[in-house]
């Protein structure tokens, strides 16, 4: 017996034309707040070096890094559909971020607010590491929603069958709203509170993109390939390939640490 997906309208609310509010944005919004607010404690508990108004200036830079999500999902996963319909690029609340895109972005973000203020960039991208597992759980399960990033079919008896085709599959965006979301938070939270690792430069920055990658990798091998993309040398998925680096620039940060 499978669970079937629940009736679940993609809008919450429809604002008037073109324009709604959809449970994607909306979840992507609490995320952001969320992490916003998390961000505050951490520098009210640590003293930390980067003020609660640099916090507010540094929003305005992060915008580049959903300027790249978007790119990064367009030039990756579906570049011909997208020069074939390139007004569809504008459609950020249908869905189609990629992590990584967004990754570049923030820490491109970081580099210009860091040159801008006289911080140190890796004290800016610890804060955003620490705070990146929340907006990541709710944006996987703004995924579920919109049933996008399906699983892989399967015969597991709390397989979901999601519309159109109703076949059993992992609930992939489940498995990755917990691990790559709710368990890497939960680590860095036990890294900051018993080591304080917030105080060492690149320490959680490395943490976090260590500990990323690791789920993210495990998670794809239950998650359907991209369409456009499929399978790379017949079993790895674009978002392992891209998650490797990931490993490897979190070992140095943690190696510059000490």
């Amino acid at each position: 017996m499978y669970i079937k997906f629940p009736n679940i309208d993609r809008i919450i609310w429809h604002v008037g034309g073109p324009f709604a509010v959809s449970w994607y944005s909306l979840s992507y919004v609490i995320g952001i707040i969320l992490g916003y607010l998390y961000c505050r404690h951490l520098i009210n508990k640590y003293k930390l070096r980067i003020t609660k108004n640099q916090l507010d200036d540094l929003i305005n830079y992060l915008l580049i890094a959903i300027v790249g999500a978007r790119l990064g999902y367009v030039l990756v996963y579906d570049p011909l559909h997208y020069l074939s319909n390139p007004i569809e690029i504008l459609k950020i609340y249908e869905g189609g971020l990629s992590f990584h895109g967004g990754l570049i972005g923030a820490f491109i973000g970081a580099y210009l607010f860091s040159r801008n203020q006289k911080v140190s960039m890796l004290e800016i991208t610890d804060l955003l590491a620490a705070a990146s597992p929340i907006t990541i759980f709710f944006a996987r399960i703004a995924n579920f929603i919109n049933c996008e990033l399906v699983g892989r079919i399967t015969d597991v008896p709390w397989a979901v069958l999601f519309p159109p085709q109703f076949l059993p599959r992992h609930p992939s965006q489940i498995y990755e709203s917990l691990s790559e979301g709710l368990l890497t938070f939960i680590v860095l939270n036990l890294l900051i509170k018993k080591y304080r690792l917030i105080e060492s430069k690149g320490a959680i920055t490395g943490a976090f993109l260590i500990l990323y990658a690791i789920n993210r990798i495990i998670c794809e091998f239950f998650r359907e390939p991209d369409i456009g993309v499929g399978f790379i040398a017949d079993s790895f998925t674009m978002g392992q390939i891209l998650s490797l680096p990931m490993i490897l620039v979190g070992i140095l940060c943690l190696l510059k640490k000490r």
